[in-house]
């Protein structure tokens, strides 16, 4: 059995930040993730960063915050984060970040609903792609190791303390487990219970709540207005600050409230901005092949669907994993960007805000995670060896052939939870209550029972984590 100072769970900006603050901070970290290198920039924007530019502070940007979320929003986290959005973006641009620049040389700033400043800048519809591509750089100047094709399957508690992780190699088909001073937990979201489980299945959401973290922040999950109807393509909200229109069909302009409402809206990208057109090129691309439409001489037609969640583990400003209101905390146990519930967002989603989150969470987590293993000692390894007799069992069961196949399950719980999609509606919830405990019972199967390269057995360990997250979902209080 290998040991790691801290093990980092994921591969998106948020994961990818948190290995390099827990390396600067005189760790050893250790990436492990389900997909490959690069993977978590092939994902839709849905905006780029929001930072106060050409403001004096970010208090306007800590307003517009509370504003979109309502007063469930935890200011104090709300403003550290704001706050930090510039340095975070200089930072970017130190490590090579190529931001869409004014004629005065200032990083462009878009105007967005919500925001009453321009305020999200990037690198228009690449700005997820690039900034990934940064912090993957910046990981392996660092040489810090970073293994692919690992499906975590539990953490390793003792006491509430953190002892390790068990995952499934997909390449050699082997459980492994890894002893750890400190985790963290920093995947997608688990936005795929809505879609299909590539989208995001909130493993390391799906890893707290097994370990037996209270999850917070599980009652609300935004919906994003510029998702292409039929298809579930999601645009990026600085098209509307570049000459993109949001309009109903009989070309009234609108805000994106009315895409939440029902309403049919569509999306005039005709009179893009002459110089935004190349910062949209993969906009247009994306558009162009999945539906035909050409962006400079078409509509797009729009309905909301989910496309970020931001329930999750609850944390501190300092990332750590907490119970008891916030008063203790899982030792060694830390979580960041979709995998943790900061209080920033509230009830709504002000963009820009994610990857901003994604970005200052992980730094916090990564740093004190890093801290924390530089003095701590690992700890007994009789649980970790109780947790991977317990993960043999669970391969075991999904291999044996009773249960329902995996694509039944998936389909079945997507129909569920569309049910739910955004409503609090107390009959709609019991009714999905009991369906998910049906399909629970009934259980998965894999048709493969050899575990090596046994994509399948990965999928049914990623789906048993969804239907987990499902039953919070429908069980959460407002």
């Amino acid at each position: 059995m290998e040991s790691w100072d801290v093990v980092v769970v994921g591969g998106g900006p948020a994961a990818l930040r948190a290995a390099i603050a827990a390396a600067d901070s005189g760790s050893s970290p250790l990436m492990i993730d389900s997909y490959g290198t690069g993977a978590a920039s092939g994902a839709a924007p849905t905006a780029g960063l929001a930072a106060s530019i050409e403001e004096t502070d970010s208090s306007a940007h800590l307003e517009d915050t509370i504003s979109a979320g309502g007063e469930t929003v935890n200011e104090d986290s709300a403003s550290r984060i704001c706050s930090q959005a510039v340095s975070t973006l200089a930072e970017l641009e130190r490590w090579g970040l190529v931001l869409r620049r004014t004629e005065a040389g200032l990083p462009y700033a878009s105007e967005a609903p919500g925001h009453t400043k321009p305020r999200i800048t990037g690198c228009g519809d690449s700005t997820v792609r690039e900034v990934t591509r940064i912090l993957e750089e910046q990981v392996i100047k660092r040489s810090i190791p970073r293994r692919t094709d690992i499906v975590p399957i539990s953490l390793v508690m003792d006491n509430k303390q953190i002892r390790g992780i068990v995952a499934f190699d997909l390449m050699s088909g082997k459980i492994i487990s890894i002893q750890a001073k400190a985790v963290v937990l920093a995947t997608k979201g688990y936005q795929g219970i809505w879609s299909d489980p590539s989208e995001g299945s909130g493993s390391g959401t799906a890893l707290a709540v097994q370990a037996g973290v209270g999850l917070s922040g599980m009652a609300h999950t935004p919906r994003h207005a510029l998702t292409m109807r039929g298809t579930g393509l999601k645009l990026p909200f600085d098209l509307l600050g570049s000459g993109g229109r949001l309009r109903r069909e009989d070309g009234e302009d609108v805000g994106p409230e009315a895409v939440l409402d029902g309403e049919k809206c569509v999306l005039d990208l005709r009179f893009l901005d002459s110089n935004a057109s190349v910062w949209f090129a993969q906009t247009s691309r994306r558009v162009k092949d999945r539906t035909g439409l050409d962006i400079s001489t078409e509509v797009i037609p729009l309905s909301p669907a989910v496309a970020e969640t931001t329930g999750g583990a609850p944390v501190d400003e300092h990332g750590r994993t907490t119970f008891d209101n916030g008063s203790m905390w899982f030792t060694g146990l830390y979580a960041a960007g979709r995998s943790a519930h900061t209080g920033m967002h509230g009830l709504g989603l002000l963009p820009g805000n994610i990857l901003l989150e994604d970005l200052v969470g992980g730094h916090s987590a990564g740093q004190h995670a890093g801290e924390w293993a530089t003095q701590a000692n690992f700890a007994s390894s009789s649980s970790i060896e109780d947790a991977f007799a317990a993960a043999e069992s669970r391969l075991e069961q999904l291999t044996s052939g009773s249960g329902q196949p995996v694509s039944q399950v998936s389909n079945s719980l997507t129909s569920i939870m569309s049910t739910v999609n955004g409503s609090r509606d107390e009959v709609s919830l019991a009714n999905a209550a009991e369906d998910l405990n049906t399909l629970r019972e009934s259980g998965i199967t894999v048709s493969n029972s050899s575990r090596v390269m046994n994509t399948e057995l990965a999928s049914a360990l990623r789906l048993q984590g969804m239907l987990a997250l499902a039953e919070k979902i429908v069980s959460a209080e407002d």
